[in-house]
């Protein structure tokens, strides 16, 4: 009756689940819009910065600048006076702030070294740096132009050709959309099946399930099978209708042997929900280590940061995670078309980490149900 108790337990789960509309919304939310804003809301480059230019000479190579800057990197520019620069930089109103100088295009074609200020707020660091780069770029591209009446310029004897793999034109949403996937396979697994186990502790079904002859192997199990099935279906939802549907991101490998791969993980990660689950003792206690425990492992797992340019006792420590393997199961499937024969390591790390996890979340599920008999 063993495999018995545990299909039904698992259906009771679902079913109390289905009566949570809280826990329902956020299930929809994380895999659609979520996943949508992570994409196209939150780019990681230069995109519609904001930039103001004081232009002191209005000559053609000035007004040629000028024109230069348009979407998607920038908007149009604010044509602003030098009075007016600083006092739109502290109100928030431009990112960048370029001021042309007098006479600068007599001085360039009198081979002089003229110079122009570029004011930057560098509070907002996830434009402030690359754009730094993009203007100089722009300015001394189109002062190139100017002078040699063309963009002709001298071949480098050093030629480089930039060959981008796996993301030819370079879409940042490519990238977003998956990450954010990735993230939220983890993140629902922990919150779904801890918030279980503290939902029956404060309904007081705990205390029904123990006088039924059902072992707390049994319990446990049903709660990991349920929960991660209801994600994994989200999961594939996500993938094939907003991912693959709606942003049209070409996904490199077979989606079958990413949710094989997710289905190992989320044995782990709901084996580590229900640990959390059995140290919290209310919902709010269990959103604080949600808090502590989710952050690092999505911010040092690899999804979002390289493993390599972290420091090398994070990048040990971390292999410890299952999330580390996950990413890299994840992005290697889906990023570059890894097959089974590439990505069997990171299914025998999930499936041994995901072992002890259990193993550890059982014996504490039975020391607590042990207190509570």
């Amino acid at each position: 009756m063993r495999a018995a108790n545990i299909l039904q337990l698992g259906v009771k789960e679902l079913r109390s689940l289905g009566r949570d509309r809280i826990m329902l919304f956020l299930i929809a939310y994380a895999f659609s819009v979520a996943i949508y804003a992570a994409a196209t809301a939150i780019p990681e480059t230069l995109n519609k910065s904001p930039i103001g230019i004081v232009d002191e000479d209005r000559s053609p190579l000035s007004m040629r600048i000028v024109e230069a800057f348009y979407p998607p990197y920038f908007v149009p520019p604010a044509m602003i006076t030098q009075a007016e620069m600083d006092a739109r930089m502290d109100a928030g109103l431009d990112t960048f702030a370029l001021n042309i100088p007098p006479e600068f295009q007599q001085d360039v074609l009198a081979g002089k070294s003229p110079t122009i200020q570029l004011n930057v707020d560098a509070t907002r660091m996830s434009q402030a740096f690359v754009g730094n780069g993009y203007i100089q770029a722009i300015v001394t591209g189109e002062v190139n132009a100017f002078v040699g009446r063309n963009r002709a310029t001298a071949t480098s004897p050093v030629p480089l050709v930039l060959r981008a793999r796996f993301n030819p034109q370079l879409e940042k949403f490519w990238f977003g959309a998956v990450i954010e996937v990735i993230n939220n396979v983890t993140m629902l697994a922990i919150v779904l099946t801890g918030a279980a186990l503290i939902r029956e502790r404060e309904h007081g079904t705990i205390e029904h399930l123990l006088a039924m002859p059902v072992t707390p192997f049994e319990i446990m199990t049903a709660k990991v099978w349920a929960m991660a099935l209801v994600v994994l279906a989200a999961c594939a939802f996500a993938l094939v209708v907003i991912v693959q549907g709606l942003l049209a991101v070409p996904l490199g490998g077979p989606v079958a042997l990413f949710l094989a791969g997710a289905a190992v993980h989320l044995f782990a990660a709901t084996s580590m929900g229900i640990f959390l689950g059995t140290i919290a003792r209310s919902m709010p206690q269990f959103g604080l280590l949600i808090m502590l425990v989710l952050l690092p492992l999505e911010m040092l797992s690899g999804g979002t940061t390289p493993r390599e340019s972290m420091p090398e006792i994070v990048q040990h420590i971390m292999l410890l995670a299952p999330t580390t393997h996950f990413v890299m199961l994840a992005q290697a499937i889906l990023f570059r078309g890894a097959g089974f024969s590439v990505v069997w390591p990171q299914f025998l790390a999930l499936a041994v980490i995901g072992a002890a996890l259990f193993g550890y979340a059982l014996a504490r599920f039975r020391a607590t149900i042990g207190t509570m008999a």
